[in-house]
């Protein structure tokens, strides 16, 4: 099985800076959880960016566009803030055909302990694993295709848009 992470950041990756009181990036927190779940999977790990969605630009978008198709693994799991992970999931369905992608995210910082990062990361690897190629967004335990999802604001999940 041929299965690589990309780290795009997001909320996913921030962390509290003491000093400033902001949220912030540093590091993926992808290896620490990865050894944390007992992970069995060979999956090698590249961070892109490490950026809130929100600050995603085209340019950005097409950068993962082109990781996504020069990467050998056919299976891809993209770590990705969700606020526009919807927008970065439409441009991969139109740019990288014939393989696997998994966008996933956190909506509390994994940083924090009481996250859903670890779990939509181990969710994320496991659909990526049985899933035909295709672009998905996997959160708390769902998979959505990537054109009939939306993030529900008001709920602070995702959810299917047509049934």
């Amino acid at each position: 099985m041929s299965l690589r992470i990309f780290i795009t950041g997001g909320t996913f990756d921030k962390e509290y800076d003491a000093l400033t009181g902001n949220l912030c990036f540093r590091d993926t927190q992808v290896p620490k959880l990865l050894e944390h779940g007992r992970c069995q999977l060979d999956c090698p790990i590249s961070t892109l960016m490490l950026k809130d969605s929100l600050d995603l630009h085209d340019d950005d978008r097409a950068r993962i566009a082109q990781a996504c198709r020069d990467a050998a693994e056919t299976r891809l799991v993209i770590t990705h803030g969700t606020d526009t992970m919807t927008t970065t999931a439409q441009v991969l369905a139109q740019a990288v055909p014939g393989k696997t992608i998994v966008l996933t995210g956190a909506m509390v910082p994994c940083a924090f302990g009481a996250s859903d990062g670890p779990f939509n990361l181990g969710s994320a690897l496991a659909f990526a694993q049985v899933l035909p190629p295709g672009i998905y967004i996997v959160m708390n335990g769902a998979v959505f295709p990537w054109h009939n999802v939306r993030k529900n604001r008001e709920l602070g999940r995702f959810e299917t848009i047509r049934s």
